[in-house]
C-alpha cells in the first residue's frame, strides 16, 4: 500500500497479520477461542461475586470492575480483527480508528488505575485492619471507582484530541491489528512536539504514578506482614495479595514489552504478536489467576455452577481456610 505523504486521510490500514494469509484460519479459531474464554471467564467472576453475599466486600467490588474493564478492553480490538481476517480487509475509517483508539485507551487505563486502587485496598486491609471497614466504606469505594473512570476518560480524551487536531499524516499503514495510539502518533507529520508532550505526560501520570503507588503499597504491606509473629498469619496475609500481585506483574510486564517493541523497528507481524500478548492474553488470564488462587472465589463459583445444575455444595469444614 503506497503511503500518502503529508495528506489528511480518510482511512488507515491495519497491517498486523496481513503478511501471513495462510495462517488466517488458525488465527480466526485462536482469537475466537481466546475472546470467548476471556468474556465468559470475566462474566463468571462478576456473576459469582454478585450472587454470593460473602463476597460483597471492597476487594471483590473492585475485582468486578476490573473484570468489566477487561471485557471492554479485549472487545475493543479482537472482534474487529476477526472481521478483518474473515473479509480479507485491512481498512478502517478515520473516525472508526479514533473511536477504537479512544475505547482502547479508556479500558486499558481503567485496568491501570484499578490495579492501583486494589493495591490501596490491600494496603488498608493489612496495615490498618481495625479501621478497614471505616476507611473502605461503600461511599469511598464508589468514589474511587468514579475517580478511576474519570482519570481514564481524561487520558482517552487527551490522546484523541491530539490526533483530531492533526491535519496530515506521513502514511496510512499501522503496524498492528488495531489503532495503537503510539503507532498513530508516529504517523503524525514532522511537527510532533505536541504529540511528544502528550506521550511524556501520559507516561508520567498514568505509568509512573500507578507503579509508584503500587510499589509503595506493597512495600508497606510486606513490612507489616514481616512483623506478624506466626508463620500461619504471614502466609494468610500474603495469600490475600497473591492474586493481585500476579495480575500486576503480568499487566505491567506485557505493557513494558509493548513499549519496548514500539521503540524498535520491528516487522508488522512481530509488533502485532507483542501487542496481542498485552491486549488479549492478559485479560484472558486474569479470571484464571483470581479463581485458581482464591478459595472464596472458587467456592463462590462452585455455588454458582451447582445452582445452575441443581447440585448442592457441601458446607465448609471448620478447618478449611478462607
Amino acid at each position: 500500500m503506497e503511503a500518502r505523504n503529508h495528506t489528511r486521510v480518510s482511512e488507515f490500514h491495519l497491517m498486523g497479520f496481513s503478511e501471513d494469509p495462510e495462517l488466517q484460519p488458525f488465527l480466526i479459531g485462536l482469537f475466537q477461542s481466546m475472546y470467548l474464554v476471556t468474556v465468559l471467564g470475566n462474566l463468571l467472576i462478576i456473576l459469582a461475586v454478585t450472587s454470593d453475599s460473602h463476597l460483597h466486600t471492597p476487594m471483590y467490588f473492585f475485582l468486578c470492575s476490573l473484570s468489566l474493564a477487561d471485557v471492554g478492553f479485549i472487545s475493543t480490538t479482537v472482534p474487529k480483527m476477526i472481521v478483518d481476517i474473515l473479509t480479507h480487509s485491512t481498512a478502517i475509517s478515520y473516525g472508526g480508528c479514533l473511536t477504537q483508539m479512544f475505547m482502547y485507551v479508556l479500558f486499558g487505563c481503567m485496568d491501570d488505575v484499578l490495579l492501583l486502587v486494589m493495591a490501596y485496598d490491600r494496603f488498608v486491609a493489612i496495615c490498618h485492619p481495625l479501621h478497614y471497614q471505616v476507611i473502605m466504606n461503600p461511599r469511598r469505594c464508589g468514589f474511587l471507582l468514579l475517580l478511576s473512570l474519570m482519570a481514564s476518560l481524561l487520558d482517552s480524551l487527551m490522546q484523541t484530541l491530539v490526533l483530531v487536531g492533526v491535519t496530515c499524516f506521513s502514511g496510512v499503514d499501522i503496524s498492528s491489528f488495531f489503532c495503537d495510539p503510539s503507532q498513530l502518533l508516529n504517523l503524525n507529520c514532522p511537527d510532533t512536539f505536541s504529540s511528544d508532550i502528550v506521550e511524556y505526560l501520559v507516561a508520567i501520570v498514568y505509568g509512573l504514578v500507578p507503579v509508584s503507588g503500587i510499589f509503595y503499597s506493597y512495600y508497606k504491606i510486606v513490612s507489616s506482614i514481616l512483623r506478624v509473629p506466626s508463620a500461619g498469619g504471614r502466609y494468610k496475609a500474603f495469600s490475600t495479595c497473591g492474586s493481585h500481585l500476579t495480575v500486576v506483574c503480568l499487566f505491567y510486564a506485557t505493557g513494558i514489552g509493548v513499549c519496548i517493541s514500539s521503540a524498535f523497528s520491528l516487522s508488522a507481524w512481530k509488533r502485532a504478536v507483542t501487542s496481542m500478548v498485552y491486549t488479549v492474553f492478559t485479560p484472558m488470564l486474569n479470571p484464571f489467576i483470581y479463581s485458581l488462587r482464591n478459595r472464596d472465589m472458587k467456592r463462590a463459583m462452585r455455588r454458582l455452577l451447582s445452582s445452575a445444575v441443581g447440585v448442592p455444595v457441601p458446607a465448609r469444614g471448620k478447618g478449611e481456610q478462607i
